[in-house]
């Protein structure tokens, strides 16, 4: 009975996909290792978004063929996609890596008995016309689960990777996508995430004629009972029959994360965005019109080459007027192989990370802003599994309000109004309605 240690860095689509080794080591009889016990398999399941990531990636590998000498190494995602070359070098002993167009066959290629010795698995990415059939049992002891419907990008925004390394659009057929739901629903989550590397793509590439909003609709009329929560979603993606099927349908969670990166025509237009600033405040506009009390996030990327302060200031301009929710703030990474890696006038690391600074104060600002404007309310809430320090039982708000509050273990995994009571640093505190109706 063989241990397997996984490792996952990144996004939601690599959450999802190690779920799915998990999955697939357990049916062919493995176990997870552990914390402290050492396996016979190591899985790294890699991100390559940002320098940074890759170095990450590369770390891991480091540290857990330190922990696992004996072990044979596996190493899959976009920093293997990208430069498994490089990770061969560094490791210095058989490896298997395995490209993100044939993670199927991850599970099978770890478990046979002959040496990985460069054993690339890796394929033409560019190529690939269907997606991974990557089928998961139970999302770990996470109270919400993962689900993706979609892979690959073809937008190619010039500072971006992941076209290069996740390859063309590609989606789950419908009825596939609900099988996954419905096993998911039958292992007790009560919430799904609906993701994909390019989400608002969904379906573009199948013949059965189902877009992205059909895909929630379908999901959430099949199970009434599950909240979906929708992933990272572009903003002219984002049509009035998205937002009205939002506004209708109760477990279609009102929170939207929408990517602007920078709010600057001229840059926009380097970066390959496709829209202008006023489109993207048109779009904001009319999700808050539509949905008042919905959460909105909104990726922001500073630092791109040319980037001048006028061009920054006019991002600070727009998202200090727009009313949105939270910011995810980023500055922009170097990478080899996209078109902004050529650019002249890259900014120094020390601007970049003062423009960093400026907007995580805004987001601090918009969070809390947000917070207050919904004291006072009752919202529905998924408690989660584990307490937080103090003891409270914590979990989201349907808006996505981070929120503590004190009660029983019987309220873990289920979904019950809570009352907003106060806001702290980084969350809200409240009280369910079982405590304020005792009272």
């Amino acid at each position: 009975m063989k241990k397997i240690a996984i490792t996952t860095l990144g996004c939601k689509v690599n959450q999802y996909e190690s779920a799915a080794f998990q999955t697939g080591f357990e049916d062919a009889g493995c176990v997870m290792a552990r914390a402290k016990e050492t396996a016979d398999i190591i899985v790294i399941n890699t991100c390559a978004v940002t320098a940074k990531a890759g170095a990450q990636s590369r770390q891991a590998v480091r540290q857990l063929m330190r922990r696992h000498p004996d072990a044979k190494v596996v190493i899959t995602g976009c920093y293997a996609q990208m430069d498994a070359q490089k990770l061969i070098t560094m490791i210095g002993k058989p490896v298997c890596i395995v490209g993100n167009g044939n993670k199927d066959r991850l599970v099978q290629a770890a478990l046979r008995d002959t040496p990985c010795d460069l054993t690339m698995l890796m394929g033409r990415i560019a190529r690939k016309e269907e997606i991974c059939r990557l089928p998961v049992r139970h999302f770990g002891d996470r109270t919400r689960a993962c689900l993706r419907v979609q892979d690959g990008c073809h937008n190619f925004c010039t500072y971006c990777i992941v076209p290069y390394t996740r390859g063309p659009s590609r989606s789950l057929p419908l009825t596939e996508a609900l099988d996954q739901a419905a096993t998911f629903a039958s292992e007790g989550h009560k919430e799904i995430v609906v993701t994909g590397i390019h989400v608002g793509q969904y379906g573009k590439d199948l013949q059965e004629g189902c877009d992205c909003v059909e895909l929630m609709r379908s999901l959430c009329l099949a199970h009434p009972e599950i909240r979906f929560r929708l992933s990272s979603i572009e903003p002219m993606e984002i049509s009035d029959a998205l937002l009205m099927l939002m506004a209708e349908q109760k477990n279609f969670m009102p929170h939207l994360h929408i990517p602007l990166q920078s709010g600057d025509d001229t840059i926009l237009a380097r970066m390959n965005r496709g829209y202008t600033s006023k489109e993207f405040r048109e779009t904001v506009e009319l999700c808050r019109q539509r949905l008042p009390d919905a959460a909105i996030g909104i990726d922001v990327l500073v630092g791109f080459p040319g980037e001048s302060e006028q061009h920054f200031a006019a991002t600070c301009t727009l998202l200090e007027e727009l009313d949105c929710t939270y910011l995810h703030v980023f500055p922009y990474s170097q990478r080899a192989g996209t078109l902004a890696a050529t650019f002249d006038q890259q900014i120094p690391q020390a601007i970049k990370d003062e423009r960093v600074s400026r907007l995580r104060q805004l987001d601090s600002e918009k969070k809390e802003l947000f917070y207050q404007n919904h004291l006072g309310t009752t919202r529905p809430v998924l408690v989660e599994h584990k307490r937080d320090a103090d003891g409270r039982l914590k979990g989201f708000t349907d808006n996505y309000i981070p929120i503590s509050f004190p009660g029983p273990h019987s309220l873990m995994n289920t979904i019950t109004p809570v009352s907003l009571e106060g806001v702290s640093a980084t969350r809200v505190s409240g009280r369910s309605a079982e405590d304020n109706h005792a009272g």
